[in-house]
C-alpha cells in the first residue's frame, strides 16, 4: 500500500466524512442553497493567498525541478481560472465586497490558515506536501464522482466540480501523491509522524470547513 493511502487510512472516517459531505451532494445535485454557497465561497477565497505561500515554499524545499514543475504549474491555474471562476461566481452570486475581500472567518477557516503558514514555516517538505495533497486530494475524491451532473449544473456549482476533476487535475493528485510517497519513504521515524500529524489534521479540517459551511 501506497505511503500517501496509509496515511489516508489512519483518518479514514473523517475523510470519509469530508469526501461524502452534504454540502458536497447537495452542490452536485443544484439543491445547495445560494446563502451555504456565498459563505463557502467567501471562505474558501481567502485560502488563496496561504495556499500560494505554501506551495511556493513547497516548489522553493522541493528535491530538483522536475519535482517543482508540476506544481509551479498547477499554481498558474489557481492564480488564473479559479480565481476568474471566484469572481465570476461572486458577481452572479451578489456576495458583498466586504465578504470578498475580507469575511469574518469561521473557526476552521483560521485553523487550516494556521495549518498552512506553520507547515510552510517549518521549512520541512514532508510537511508542506502533506498538507498541499490533502487539500487537492480531497477535493478530487469528492469531485470526480459529481462530474456526470455538470451540465446541468449553473456555473457556479458546475465549474467548481470541473476544476477539480479530470484528467490535468488527476495528474497533480498523482504528482502529490508520488511526492508524498516518496518523501514519506526517505523521511525518518520522527519526520514520518509528523507527516502523519500534518496529514490528520488536514483531513480534519477539510471536514469541519464543509460542516461550518453548511450550518
Amino acid at each position: 500500500m501506497r505511503p500517501s493511502e496509509q496515511l489516508k487510512q489512519t483518518c479514514i472516517a473523517e475523510w470519509s466524512a469530508a469526501t461524502n459531505h452534504k454540502f458536497c451532494i447537495e452542490l452536485a445535485d443544484g439543491s445547495l442553497s445560494l446563502e451555504k454557497m456565498r459563505v463557502y465561497l467567501a471562505q474558501d477565497y481567502t485560502f488563496i493567498d496561504n495556499f500560494v505561500r505554501l506551495a511556493a515554499s513547497a516548489i522553493h524545499h522541493a528535491p530538483s525541478l522536475p519535482d517543482r514543475l508540476p506544481l509551479a504549474h498547477f499554481l498558474g491555474i489557481i492564480a488564473g481560472p479559479e480565481n476568474t471562476y471566484f469572481q465570476r461566481s461572486f458577481d452572479m452570486l451578489n456576495v458583498p465586497e466586504s465578504e470578498r475581500t475580507a469575511p469574518k472567518l469561521l473557526t476552521p477557516t483560521s485553523d487550516f490558515q494556521a495549518l498552512m503558514l506553520k507547515a510552510a514555516n517549518s521549512g520541512e517538505y514532508v510537511n508542506m506536501i502533506a498538507v498541499l495533497c490533502v487539500a487537492e486530494w480531497v477535493y478530487l475524491s469528492w469531485a470526480e464522482p459529481m462530474v456526470g451532473a455538470v451540465e446541468s449544473l449553473p456555473f457556479y456549482f458546475g465549474e467548481w466540480i470541473t476544476l477539480h476533476s479530470g484528467e490535468y487535475f488527476e495528474s497533480v493528485i498523482e504528482h502529490l501523491r508520488s511526492q508524498l510517497d516518496t518523501a514519506f519513504n526517505e523521511a525518518d521515524a520522527t519526520q514520518q509522524a509528523s507527516m502523519q500529524e500534518y496529514f490528520q489534521q488536514a483531513v480534519l479540517l477539510e471536514k469541519q470547513f464543509f460542516d461550518a459551511c453548511y450550518q
